[in-house]
Parts: structure tokens; C-alpha cells; sequence
């Protein structure tokens, strides 16, 4: 088997106005560097649209309905001060539910070891009602929920380690206690939650802020005495990752200090929970990053991290 990569054209239709961070040129990047000879071995996949059952497994009809009479048909629609849709906003939000949909299939199914979606929007700020923070579905819950409902499992894990907190993904698992929620995030910083106490319905969320200027030992500290050890005790049957690359020390958005071995660890450690606790089960979902070159970097390092698990 091999690590699946799921994207799809339909991604580079979600239009930003200019000079907007959440841009084609990030997707395009990310595609060029995985087409090289390093990564022959990948299996490209058409991510599908999700439907909206799917959908509606995280976000109420009326959400669903608002974003997509909000579709324009040229231009912009502005749904937040920095999350917009243009003509091609809406297919490209579904490709990237579709896109984890998918996954889970191939995963669970075993025609992939692992997959990786490069895929956009991003998904982790969006809330149950609300669109914000670029971000206009819960992709990554979408398939979690897709693996609890439609493939039986009982417990599920998503650990994100973008610098700005998963507010919707919190949001969206939040009395949901077959979902643990690990995320590591600086803070003081957009958008605002993500504090140690804030801990879920029935402890199923574990926050861990790390403050401006923290780097790789902040990381591995974190992840060592914290979330490996809470990924142990939950015991999920398949881990997802929000993998935001915007914790790089070049990144504009935010400030803190990781480089690409630091995502590397962060990705090596993750993989071997997901082996020692299910299996290998593994879905990796895109979702910040913002220097063009720290991410295709970080990209790289991430998904052939994933891809070693098979040689």
C-alpha cells in the first residue's frame, strides 16, 4: 500500500481578493513539490465532492443552506473581515470535505497505508453556524465523523498543530466524547480561545498554548509530556491532523520559531501513535501556512514522513 494523496483542481478555484494570505499560490506550490520525483510512490487521488449529509453531520441544514445561497456567481461574497467566497468557493469547500470523506474510505478500507489532503480552504476556524478565520466547513471533523458513523468506529483523535487554535473543530467536538481534540497553538493570538481549561464536554479537548517565541523544545515538550501521553489513554481507532504549517519561524501571521525537522518530529511522533494504537489508521488534512517556501517545505518533509511508514 501506499500514502494517498487527495486533492483536486477545484481547490484552485477558490478565488482571495488580493493580497489575501489563504491564496491560490499556496495549493500550487504544494502540488509542484509533490509532482517531483521524490514522491513518485504517492497515489493521486480526485478528492469528491462531500455531500451534504456528510456535511450535515457537523453543521446544521441552515449553515449549510446560508453558505450556499452566499455563493456568488462573480466577484466576492465577505462572510467574515477575512473569509470570503468567490464563484468557486463553495465546490472547492466541499472537495476539501470530500477530500477526508475519501481518506477514511482508502484508510479503513486498505487501499492507502495513510493519506495526506492538499486541499482548500482550510476548515479547522469554521464553528458549527459560523464561518470565520478563512475557513467555511469542519472538513477534518467531516471525516471523523464519516469514520464513527459510516465505518463503525467508536473513538477517533484529531491533533492539530497549526499556530492558530481549531476554534470550529473545538467547537464542533465539543460534547462529542468518541472525538479527542489535542491542539498545540500559540497564544496570545487569533482567534482568541484555545486556553488550557477549556476541556470539552467530557474532557475530550486538550488545549495546549505555547506563547510568542516558542520553538521546537516548546513543541516536543508539549507533545511529549501532554498530548502522547492523552493519545494513550483515549485509544483512538484513527487519528486525524489538522496540519497547519504556520508555526514556521518565516511564517507572517503569527510568531512562533518551528522549522521543517520540527514538523518532521511532530509528524514522526504522530505516526508511530497512530501505528502503536490503531493500526496506522492516519489522515492528514492542510490547513495553514503562509510563506510560500516554508510551507512547500514543510509539506514536503510532512507528507514523505508519512510515506517512509511503507518502506
Amino acid at each position: 500500500m501506499t500514502t494517498a494523496l487527495i486533492t483536486h483542481p477545484d481547490c484552485l478555484k477558490h478565488v482571495t481578493p488580493d493580497g489575501h494570505p489563504e491564496r491560490v499560490a499556496r495549493l500550487e506550490v504544494i502540488l509542484r513539490a509533490l509532482r517531483t520525483d521524490d514522491f513518485a510512490a504517492l497515489n493521486w487521488v480526485d478528492a469528491p465532492l462531500a455531500t451534504q449529509a456528510q456535511v450535515l453531520r457537523a453543521h446544521p441544514q441552515a449553515y449549510f443552506d446560508r453558505v450556499a445561497e452566499a455563493s456568488p456567481s462573480d466577484g466576492w461574497t465577505t462572510l467574515d473581515a477575512d473569509t470570503h467566497m468567490s464563484a468557486g468557493s463553495f465546490d472547492a469547500a466541499l472537495r476539501c470535505a470530500g477530500a477526508n470523506v475519501q481518506a477514511v474510505d482508502l484508510v479503513l478500507g486498505g487501499t492507502a497505508t495513510n493519506a495526506f489532503c492538499a486541499v482548500r480552504p482550510p476548515g479547522h476556524h469554521a464553528e458549527a453556524q459560523t464561518a470565520m478565520g478563512f475557513c467555511l466547513f469542519g472538513s477534518v471533523v467531516i471525516g471523523a465523523k464519516h469514520a464513527l458513523e459510516h465505518h463503525g468506529l467508536e473513538r477517533v483523535a484529531i491533533v492539530d498543530f497549526d499556530v492558530h487554535h481549531g476554534n470550529g473543530t473545538q467547537d464542533l467536538v465539543w460534547n462529542d466524547d468518541r472525538i479527542f481534540f489535542a491542539s498545540t497553538h500559540q497564544m496570545p493570538l487569533y482567534p482568541g480561545s484555545g486556553y488550557a481549561h477549556e476541556t470539552g464536554g467530557s474532557g475530550n479537548i486538550l488545549n495546549v498554548p505555547l506563547a510568542s517565541g516558542a520553538d521546537g523544545n516548546d513543541l516536543r515538550a508539549a507533545f511529549s509530556q501532554q498530548i502522547l501521553p492523552a493519545l494513550d489513554a483515549f485509544k483512538p481507532q484513527m487519528i486525524f491532523i489538522s496540519a497547519g504549517f504556520d508555526a514556521h519561524f518565516a511564517d507572517p501571521l503569527a510568531g512562533l520559531n518551528f522549522d521543517v525537522d520540527d514538523f518532521t518530529w511532530a509528524t514522526c511522533q504522530i505516526k508511530d501513535a497512530a501505528l502503536r494504537l490503531c493500526a496506522g489508521h492516519l489522515v492528514s488534512t492542510l490547513e495553514g501556512g503562509y510563506d510560500l517556501g516554508a510551507l512547500a517545505d514543510c509539506v514536503s518533509a510532512h507528507v514523505k514522513t508519512l510515506m517512509e511508514q511503507d518502506q
